[in-house]
């Protein structure tokens, strides 16, 4: 089973920026899809950003050049730099794997979950 742990959230005024950690184990990431998603208060879970195994990036509109996915594949980590931040970027932000090379965005396309780090923007 693959097991995802996530780290670096935390709360920051509206224009700061937070880097997201997420270490993985069970899986290499440089094999499969990986991703960002987001659940704020009293909405569904959206995908913010996917990493395939060949590097190729997929960003949702909202993240209009603020976030940037990225991977280590020595350490076996992906992680999510976020500038820029505003308030409606507060929520539960989840790392996930899906066991393919090609990404998909939905919710049920991931098999696998971290436990969620909350990111609080504040104005």
């Amino acid at each position: 089973r693959v097991s995802l742990v996530e780290s670096g959230g935390g709360s920051v005024r509206a224009g700061g920026s937070l880097r997201l950690s997420c270490s993985v184990s069970g899986a290499t990431v440089a094999d499969i899809c990986m991703a960002w998603f987001r659940q704020a208060p009293g909405k569904e879970r959206e995908a913010v950003a996917t990493i395939n195994g060949r590097r190729n990036r997929y960003y949702t509109g909202f993240v209009d050049g603020r976030f940037t996915i990225s991977r280590d594949s020595a350490k076996n980590m992906i992680f999510l730099q976020m500038n820029s931040l505003k308030p409606e970027d507060t929520a539960i932000y989840y790392c996930a794997a899906r066991l393919s090379t090609w990404c998909r965005t939905g919710v049920t396309d991931f098999s696998d979950w971290g436990q969620g780090t909350q990111v609080t923007v504040s104005s």
